[in-house]
C-alpha cells in the first residue's frame, strides 16, 4: 500500500508523511541500528541487524505491494524521524478484521507530538482500510509510549512476564494493547 505524501505542521515544524521507498534502505537500516542503541523498549540491539540494503528494498517492495500493510515514513523539517506500520495479522475469516501496529522514532525526534500524529494517521488509514481491532505490543517499562496508546483510546488486554532478557541479566514484560476501531 502507498501512502501519498503529505505535509503537516507541528510546533513549527514541517512534517513530511511519506511511503517507504526502495532507495531509503540505507537509511532504514541506519536508523535500525542507531533506535536499538537508544533504548530498550525495542526487540533488539544494534549488533542484531543484520539486514543487508538488499534485504531492506525487498521489505519495503512487499510493503508497497501488500493490499494489507502499509510503512509511513515521517521527516521533520527533512530529516529522517523514525515511522509508523500496519499489517492485517490475518487473511483467515476469523481473525482478518484484526491489525497490528508498530511505532518507533528516533529519540531526539520524541516528545512534541510526531508519534501522536503518526499513529492517528495510521488508525484513520486503518480504519478506512475495514479493520476492526488494532492491537500493538509495548514493553511495560515503557510509560510515555503507554500513556500515548491510552490516550488514542487502547486498552491493556495481556502481559507476558519476562518477554525480554537483557545483558544485564534483568527482564522486562510485554503487555499487549488494543483498541476497537468501530
Amino acid at each position: 500500500m502507498i501512502l501519498k505524501e503529505e505535509e503537516h505542521e507541528l510546533r513549527g515544524k514541517k512534517i513530511l508523511l511519506r511511503s517507504a521507498r526502495e532507495d531509503d534502505a540505507d537509511m532504514l537500516l541506519d536508523y535500525l541500528k542507531t533506535i536499538y542503541g537508544e533504548t530498550p523498549f525495542l526487540t533488539g540491539d544494534p549488533d542484531e541487524v543484520r539486514l543487508t540494503a538488499e534485504d531492506e528494498a525487498a521489505y519495503i517492495r512487499r510493503s508497497v505491494a501488500a493490499e494489507d500493510a502499509l510503512m509511513i515514513l515521517a521527516f521533520v523539517d527533512g530529516e529522517y524521524a523514525g515511522n509508523c506500520s500496519f499489517h492485517g495479522l490475518s487473511d483467515r475469516r476469523r481473525t482478518k478484521h484484526r491489525a497490528g501496529i508498530g511505532i518507533a522514532l528516533y529519540l531526539k525526534c520524541t516528545g512534541f507530538g510526531l508519534g501522536r500524529l503518526l499513529l492517528q494517521r495510521l488508525l484513520q488509514i486503518v480504519r478506512e482500510q475495514g479493520y476492526e481491532q488494532a492491537e500493538l505490543i509495548v514493553v511495560s517499562d515503557n510509560a510515555r509510549a503507554i500513556h500515548l496508546y491510552e490516550s488514542l483510546g487502547f486498552r491493556a488486554c495481556g502481559r507476558i512476564p519476562r518477554a525480554s532478557k537483557y545483558a544485564d541479566g534483568t527482564y522486562s514484560d510485554d503487555v499487549l494493547m488494543v483498541l476497537p476501531l468501530e
